[in-house]
């Protein structure tokens, strides 16, 4: 296990929107680069890159091209290299986005597939065996290839799935089983993608769709059994690298897998949702202040995977991803504080999205990008000042909108506000720094009342008390000791917690 990931927390970079250092509407490598102090000073020593791979850009890059490409827009591969001695040299690591399951159907590899001749790479892809073989449980394009077969795509239908096999065999002429040495070959293929970055001085990935290898594969033991072997490669060659799923499955992804983290994903009604977005806007949130959430919910889903995690790997929060609406239409703003605690606090390797620290908005209605559909409005350009593209680009049309808005929150205008997101974001980033009882895993006492949204845990000699309601509330605590840091009116008196509406406590006892 890298030792390094006990004290991380990430932030994640979006390239096409975060800062465009050569005036084309696009967000580069070199962008990145010259904002490195500003992660640095956020208090963020790790960074999750969304692919910057050689893509027609169908699906935002996760339509990749060329795994050992950077894409042009976005520099060169001497650009990432210098991007990750520079990162280095400030105590930053970068972890690449990681696109396993499938390619873009412009890749070099699928051109060959398609062939009606046999070739090295007519078993990459899942194919059927003939256009006539079109079954309705799986996405499959028909009758566009010139082989004589429809194939089967991950999610756009520019994206056809690599074959890892299936775990159940239901059609045998066409079906391999994942030790099949065709299957194999493409497991080796992406071991190669890994060790080129790892060798060029990335520091591990994000695997995008982690549990999406094998198809047929209900319970992800055949999945999972791939990314063992994985770590394996890892820990032998590159045992300071680290490894992130998308899956949302602790127990198979980090006790089967071997993954060092696991996301906690915004699943419709799943204990991250319950948290921050659960019903219509987020009004069933326990940090909704309408106190209409269900804390157990979350509990009891969380805290056994937690507990059979923990000495494996880490459970990892985010404040957002790039797939999700921002928090901003769900929360108000001392409930986005409440949260932000919330995650900072918590045990696991915790991820920030770029623009949550100024609580940048969710822009709806945004006619889709690359892709992005719902999911453009919150991947809009990075604001950072009140200059031109709010500092984002000097281009006339960049990628995509900035906020119009008068009162648009800029980093410029919530650095020094003590009021602000940024101010609490680096405030309990530092505190986790500061604490090693905040750090990674270890000892969680998690306190509620059924059926009341107000909770609080214990980490070590830190207590966490959260009033996320619209109304005082009072706690009876066994812990006695002095405060820390709190957000809202909080304070302790005589074994009593006493919270004004919408309140944090932290004491060390």
């Amino acid at each position: 296990m890298p030792e390094w990931l006990n004290d991380a927390v990430f932030y994640e970079i979006y390239p096409q929107s975060f800062n465009d250092s050569d005036g084309d509407g696009i967000g580069d490598i070199n962008g990145i680069i010259e904002k490195l102090d500003y992660v640095k000073n956020l208090g963020c020593n790790a960074i999750w890159l969304n692919p910057v791979y050689d893509s027609p850009f169908m699906d935002a890059g996760y339509d990749v091209r060329d795994y050992k490409r950077v894409a042009p827009r976005y520099g060169t591969n001497e650009d990432l290299v210098r991007l990750f001695e520079q990162a280095h040299a400030r105590g930053i690591k970068i972890l690449l986005d990681l696109v396993p399951g499938h390619t873009s159907d412009t890749h070099p590899w699928f051109s060959e597939a398609k062939k009606a001749e046999e070739n090295e790479y007519s078993n990459r892809y899942i194919f059927t065996k003939t256009v006539w073989d079109a079954p309705p449980q799986y996405r499959m394009m028909c009758g566009i290839c010139e082989r004589n077969g429809n194939y089967m795509v991950n999610y756009f239908s520019s994206q056809p799935a690599l074959n890892y096999g299936f775990g159940e065999i239901t059609h045998p002429d066409w079906q391999l089983p994942p030790e099949h040495p065709e299957c194999q070959k493409t497991v080796e293929a992406i071991k190669d993608i890994m060790r080129f970055w790892l060798e060029k001085g990335a520091d591990g990935f994000r695997v995008d769709m982690a549990d999406s290898l094998v198809k047929n594969d209900d319970d992800k033991t055949a999945t999972a059994k791939i990314w063992r072997g994985v770590r394996e490669m890892l820990d032998k060659d590159y045992p300071e690298a680290a490894m992130v799923a998308e899956w949302c499955n602790p127990q198979r992804a980090i006790n089967d897998g071997g993954f060092h983290m696991d996301f906690y994903l915004d699943h419709y009604g799943n204990g991250y949702s319950r948290l921050f977005r659960y019903g219509e806007w987020g009004d069933r949130a326990v940090f909704n202040k309408n106190g209409k959430g269900d804390v157990k919910a979350f509990a009891d889903e969380y805290l056994p995977n937690y507990n059979l995690s923990k000495d494996n790997g880490y459970i990892s929060f985010m404040t957002n991803n790039h797939d999700m609406p921002r928090v901003t239409a769900y929360l108000d703003k001392q409930a986005i504080k409440l949260a932000d605690a919330f995650i900072f606090t918590m045990p696991g390797v915790p991820f920030l999205y770029y623009g949550d620290e100024i609580d940048m908005r969710y822009q709806a209605d945004l006619v889709s990008k690359e892709g992005g559909f719902s999911r453009t409005g919150s991947r809009t350009p990075m604001q950072w000042n009140s200059g031109k593209n709010l500092g984002f680009s000097e281009s006339d049309e960049p990628y995509l909108p900035v906020d119009k808005s008068a009162d648009a929150p800029t980093v410029e205008n919530q650095k020094d506000d003590p009021d602000s997101i940024y101010r609490v974001v680096t405030d309990l980033i530092a505190l986790r720094h500061k604490y090693p009882d905040l750090r990674g895993n270890g000892e969680l006492e998690f306190m509620f009342e059924e059926g009341k949204v107000p909770f609080a845990f214990r980490r070590g000699k830190l207590v966490m008390y959260f009033n996320p309601l619209g109304v005082e509330f009072e706690f009876d605590t066994k812990y006695n000791g002095d405060v820390i840091y709190k957000l809202g009116g909080a304070e302790i008196e005589n074994g009593k917690i006493k919270m004004q509406p919408q309140s944090f406590l932290m004491i060390e006892i």
